[in-house]
């Protein structure tokens, strides 16, 4: 796979998910109320399915032994950590607790979020095209809702909208140098691609399960709808990878 691939995949993982994000936040108040559920359960059906599927049976099948379920483990505490720190954050409305002093805050660990999300997009494609479609897929479906709720923040802390948005888009542009460095690094280090992997999954297991589930959870009617979505999450997951077959 080539650069210009790799970086053209990111870009649709960061901009085109923003773009899709803008457009919907742009629709009366009452249609994103019903479709903000239905978008997390889709993400979430699409990362579960993303790491179940693929990015996990391609790492434990490359580690020897537990390594495998040790890196996840160790993924899944090291992302626990960041989110206590705010670096880690997942914020799909304007109620999220980033209150409105940390918009800034925000901003830099939306950078570092978008930041790994290339570094998994590079690992997946070095490791297959099927994974890697996967994986932008799995991206783009979860950062749509995210940004909606990053941009709804970013004007209750004080920001123009148009301010929100340039500082929204250039934290999403994060995207792309992660995905060159996790290309050119990977490329020289091929043995390292199976832990990456297993940290990627984790990523997605702990987004899914931690964030994503519990969200729903909360929502008030129509849940067979949203589980409805989320089995077409995982679905369209499937689809990606038996069509690469």
């Amino acid at each position: 796979m080539s650069m210009t691939t790799l970086l053209v995949m990111a870009s649709i993982g960061s901009v085109g998910a923003m773009a899709g994000a803008l457009g919907i936040a742009a629709a009366p108040v009452r249609w994103r109320e019903r479709l903000l559920p239905l978008l997390l359960a889709y993400s979430a059906g699409t990362m579960l399915a993303a790491a179940l599927l693929g990015m996990l049976p391609r790492a434990t099948r490359s580690l020897p032994g537990m390594q495998g379920g040790l890196v996840v483990l160790g993924g899944l505490l090291f992302f626990f950590v960041l989110e206590r720190l705010l670096l880690w954050h997942h914020c799909h409305d304007s109620g999220c607790q980033v209150r409105r002093a940390s918009g800034r805050l925000l901003l830099v660990g939306d950078a570092f979020h978008n930041f790994v999300d290339g570094v998994v997009i590079a690992a997946a494609f070095l490791t297959s095209p099927e994974l890697g479609w996967a994986a932008t897929l799995a991206v783009v479906a979860h950062e749509v809702p995210q940004e909606m709720g990053d941009y709804a923040v970013l004007i209750d802390s004080g920001m123009g909208r148009w301010q929100a948005l340039g500082w929204n888009l250039l934290s999403a542009l994060a995207t792309l140098p992660g995905a060159v460095l996790g290309y050119l690094l990977l490329s020289q280090a091929q043995s390292f691609t199976p832990y990456l992997l297993a940290l990627s999954g984790a990523s997605f297991l702990y987004i899914a399960l931690g964030d994503l589930l519990p969200r729903l959870h909360q929502q008030q009617g129509r849940s067979w709808l949203a589980l409805l979505m989320l089995v077409l999450g995982m679905a369209t997951i499937v689809v990606v990878r038996l069509d690469a077959h």
